[in-house]
């Protein structure tokens, strides 16, 4: 029971960011918030590190995706914090 339990927790993990991600980039296109750039450009990367997770844990245990997966949420925050400094240089 316990190894479904944990496959349905990364599956609802990859579902909710990848919503969160498609969600933000939506509201970007309508209102033309670069925050929400940002967010979005971060939630796709976390999105992908979920599905990566999935591949490793689920579909490939045999293979080590862990550096794949620490490189993709690493771009994701990085973004986040780029575009934080960038929009705060701007309106300076």
């Amino acid at each position: 029971m316990q190894p479904l339990l944990a496959a349905a927790v990364y599956l609802l993990c990859f579902a909710t960011s990848s919503g969160c991600a498609f969600l933000l980039a939506r509201g970007y296109l309508r209102s033309g918030a670069r925050l929400l750039l940002w967010s979005s450009i971060c939630f796709t990367f976390l999105a992908l590190n979920n599905l990566m997770l999935v591949l490793d844990l689920l579909v490939w245990p045999d293979l080590d995706l862990q550096t794949l997966r620490l490189v993709t949420s690493l771009a994701g925050v990085g973004v986040l914090v780029f575009g934080f400094i960038w929009d705060q240089e701007e309106e300076a």
